[in-house]
């Protein structure tokens, strides 16, 4: 009897197991490492939450402020059956082509202008990040030069000066209804305490410009942010608050006048007013935004008011401090007059990122306005800054006073 034979091709079947013995290898360590990668990444989120003082900008909470409700929406769209998507889908291969390609290179393909940014002067933009918003989603703001020959050439106006303990009326600045109560004796013992600057000081609105309409040509010396700053010191005195101003313009004093340098040129001026007045101790830079009127403006008990923007310099190591002292006042202005204030903004990228903030941590720069807006809403908006900024100041000054005969009596 002959007995039928098999053969089994063994290298065929152990070529199989060795592919998946691949695969399975392949996948358990993907699954390892994906786990790993979200467990460091929660713990070093919660490092940096915790002890971090790194630029504000590279923090999870301003980008996740900064992203669109349209990105979360496309998210929850690839999940739930039936959710529609657009023709601007956030994870189409174009979009996400575009965004790895400006994470990679910092230009963005739909914006030539980024290739030309970093090259020609006044045309880069130091990229804002949110941090505190009233809404949660509002428009941060834009910073853009002066065009060539716009500021410098016949007409740069007066040198300027500091001037402790501005009053009304004053006749190169505005003046108050008669209706208004007279200056209150100086809550801070006598003492001044606030110092208001512009390191852009010819930043002026269009409305104020006759025949003007270029945003980048919103620049004057005479009709500018000087005369915001000047009311602001002016109604902090009002409010009881010793306060000192300077008005001084930097292309008019400044041999070889260049706007790049506007930061190196105030922080002289800071460290003059703190020799000058040793009590100085809350410091404000008062600009102008770059954005237009629809973006600017608010309409409060039927009159129109210019929005203010925070800015926090990412650069500075100490930022946290100078957001905290900048979120007092911004939640001050909001609990009085609601969305006044736009929020609270980061800038640490291109540009100067340190605005002067190293200089104290009761350093904040405020933008007041917008190019369309005018001074008389921006004049508004610094009399409801200056009470927010009194409240704060006041309760620092309460804060830091040293102990009475009753406190030492209570302590002993």
């Amino acid at each position: 009897m002959k007995w039928p034979e098999m053969a089994a091709n063994w290298g065929r079947h152990r070529k199989t197991g060795l592919d998946l013995a691949v695969f399975v290898k392949m996948i358990s360590m993907l699954m390892v490492g994906s786990v790993m990668f979200f467990v460091a990444f929660g713990v070093l989120g919660f490092i940096h939450a915790k002890y971090a003082t790194t630029t504000p900008s590279s923090s999870m909470k301003g980008m996740a402020a900064s992203v669109s409700s349209q990105f979360f929406m496309d998210m929850m769209g690839m999940e739930v059956p039936g959710m529609a998507r657009g023709d601007g889908f956030t994870f189409s291969q174009a979009n996400v082509a575009s965004f790895l390609f400006a994470m990679l290179t910092d230009l963005s393909p739909h914006d030539p202008k980024t290739l030309l940014a970093r090259e020609v002067p006044g045309m880069a933009q130091d990229r804002p990040v949110v941090l505190t918003s009233p809404s949660g989603t509002s428009d941060g703001p834009l910073d853009y030069g002066p065009k060539g020959g716009v500021i410098g050439g016949d007409k740069v106006g007066e040198a300027g000066t500091i001037t402790a303990n501005p009053q009304f009326p004053d006749p190169q600045g505005p003046s108050l209804p008669e209706s208004e109560p007279a200056a209150e004796p100086p809550k801070t013992a006598g003492k001044n305490v606030a110092f208001i600057y512009q390191t852009h000081n010819q930043e002026s609105y269009l409305p104020e410009l006759p025949g003007v309409t270029d945003p980048d040509k919103a620049y004057d010396p005479e009709k500018n942010v000087t005369l915001v700053g000047l009311r602001l010191a002016q109604m902090l005195e009002k409010e009881g608050i010793g306060a000192v101003h300077s008005n001084k313009n930097y292309p008019a004093i400044e041999p070889n006048f260049n706007y790049n340098y506007s930061y190196k040129y105030s922080f002289k001026t800071l460290q003059e007013a703190s020799v000058a007045h040793p009590d100085l101790k809350f410091y404000f830079d008062i600009h102008r935004d770059s954005q237009r009127r629809d973006k600017t403006t608010i309409k409060l008990n039927g009159q129109d008011y210019a929005q203010v923007y925070f800015i926090i310099g990412g650069k500075n190591k100490h930022w946290q401090a100078n957001h905290d002292f900048a979120e007092q006042i911004h939640r001050a202005l909001e609990q009085k007059y609601p969305g006044v204030s736009k929020g609270i903004y980061a800038k640490g990228g291109e540009g100067n990122g340190l605005y002067n903030q190293q200089f104290s941590p009761n350093t904040v720069l405020i933008e007041v306005g917008g190019v369309d807006n005018t001074l008389e809403e921006c004049y508004r908006t610094v009399d409801a800054l200056a009470v927010a900024i009194a409240e704060v100041i006041n309760n620092v000054e309460k804060v830091d006073a040293p102990a009475g005969p009753e406190e030492d009596a209570k302590q002993g």
